[in-house]
């Protein structure tokens, strides 16, 4: 009898919420305001989502990227060369340089490239200040690590290339950034090969060898020719790979073979009016201390590029490093959503940087999924503030069917949503037994021996 009545007194406790209580939501005016359940459907996510959110970014140190492209020092200006009258000697030697052939341009630093989009909005329009115009033309100097620098691209090496080779290798380079790479190269200004020429000439000046080659008699004409009337004691000197080879100008005017003598990069040129060779010398000697002066320069240069590059980076990695390490302190201001219920972690879920977050995101990545055994997939709700009346909107998703489960992964979610997944029905009747099945055996015990 006793027996009897202990277990009249436990049910009873059950059933009147005693024993166990198990949260649930439901339509009715609380601490919060009024509750209001909305169905998750392809309408109602729509405007859910319309709620007015920016999602937080990252600081402009994850964006930003060591530039290489700023100004690089350079060789300063130049001294004219020099020039000492001498003593004509009586002998006019003739003593050609070996035959040259010209070879295919290949590109070279100071180097200017032209890029030539043939229609705006269907290639690389997308570059930064690609386009001009319609016909968009960009120009590119050769810098003096051999490469262009392209925005949205970046450096692409072109130094050694032929204009083929610098094509293939621009094609690739925008396709692996995904732009159109419909586009067209061409060398629009020529200055890493050139043939200075001074002396006894109008306009001493410096040729560029260009995609053609540059011949003798070309080179003397765009130096304006001789300055001096008398032609018979002119001697033209050319000074390439360490040695001086002399021409007499009448041998030159004389012969077309001499007049077609092909220049190749780094020759110098020296026109003397007095036949001496010292006078000579010194204009080459000087013409490669100028060379060495650039080249010094240009390592300099790149030495001074390399160590800022380095510093600029060391500086990007300890910023990002101590960002990185505030977010793990938890010291910088995050969006949170937060997780209860049957899930497979109550935990909160962090919104990422500069992207939407959804609900599909936060229960399979933070929470681990509804576990079937104790969750009630029927009743999935995202509990979120009203913007503009007081009160809490319970967004309900029944994934009873799992076709409903693709809503989860359009409804955004937005700072301060709880998602909340009530338990199953026979899970509620399990805790209920387990919390008074102690109790009840205890009092058994007692009543049996008493």
């Amino acid at each position: 009898m006793r027996f009897l009545t202990f277990a009249i007194i436990i049910l009873s406790l059950t059933g009147c919420g005693t024993a166990y209580f198990s949260p649930s939501v439901v339509e009715e005016t609380t601490a919060s305001g009024e509750v209001s359940i909305t169905p998750i459907t392809a309408t109602s996510v729509a405007a859910a989502n319309s709620s007015p959110y920016r999602p937080k970014t990252l600081p402009a140190i994850f964006s930003r990227t060591t530039d290489r492209s700023s100004g690089q020092p350079e060789a300063g200006t130049l001294p004219d060369p020099v020039f000492y009258p001498e003593i004509r000697p009586p002998a006019l030697i003739t003593r050609l340089p070996p035959p040259y052939r010209h070879e295919t341009y290949r590109i070279g630093i100071s180097d200017v490239v032209l890029l030539a989009i043939p229609q705006a909005g269907n290639t690389v329009a997308e570059l930064s200040g690609l386009l001009a115009a319609q016909n968009g033309r960009q120009g590119y100097t050769v810098q003096n690590d051999g490469a262009i620098a392209i925005p949205d691209v970046g450096r692409i090496e072109l130094a050694g290339m032929t204009v083929e080779e610098a094509e293939a290798e621009l094609f690739r380079r925008l396709l692996e950034n995904q732009f159109d790479p419909i586009f067209s190269l061409e060398i629009a200004e020529f200055h890493s090969q050139r043939v200075a020429l001074g002396g006894a000439l109008r306009n001493p000046t410096v040729a560029p060898i260009t995609l053609t080659a540059l011949h003798l008699d070309e080179a003397l004409n765009a130096a304006g020719g001789v300055s001096t009337a008398d032609l018979d004691y002119v001697m033209i000197r050319l000074y390439r790979d360490g040695t001086i080879y002399q021409i007499p100008f009448i041998a030159f005017l004389e012969d077309t073979a001499i007049q077609k003598i092909t220049l190749k990069g780094g020759d110098s040129i020296f026109v003397d009016s007095e036949f001496n060779l010292a006078n000579a010398h010194a204009y080459f000697q000087e013409q490669i201390q100028l060379l060495g002066l650039r080249q010094q320069s240009r390592e300099t240069a790149l030495s001074e590029l390399a160590a800022e590059v380095a510093l600029r980076r060391d500086e990007l990695v300890e910023a990002r490093t101590n960002y990185q390490t505030r977010i793990e302190l938890d010291a910088i201001e995050r969006d949170y959503v937060y997780l209860t219920g049957e899930l497979g972690q109550q935990s909160r879920f962090t919104l990422p940087f500069g992207r939407n977050a959804n609900l599909a995101d936060a229960l399979f990545d933070r929470a681990g999924g509804i576990p079937t055994k104790t969750g009630n997939i029927a009743e999935v709700y995202v509990l979120r503030a009203n913007q503009t009346r007081s009160g809490i909107t319970a967004w309900h998703l029944d994934a009873r069917n799992a076709a409903n489960l693709m809503l989860a992964t359009q409804f955004e979610l937005r700072p301060n949503d709880v998602i909340f997944v009530a338990e199953q029905p026979v899970t509620r009747w399990n805790r209920v037994l387990q919390q008074i099945t102690p109790s009840f055996i205890t009092t058994t015990i007692g009543a049996l021996a008493n």
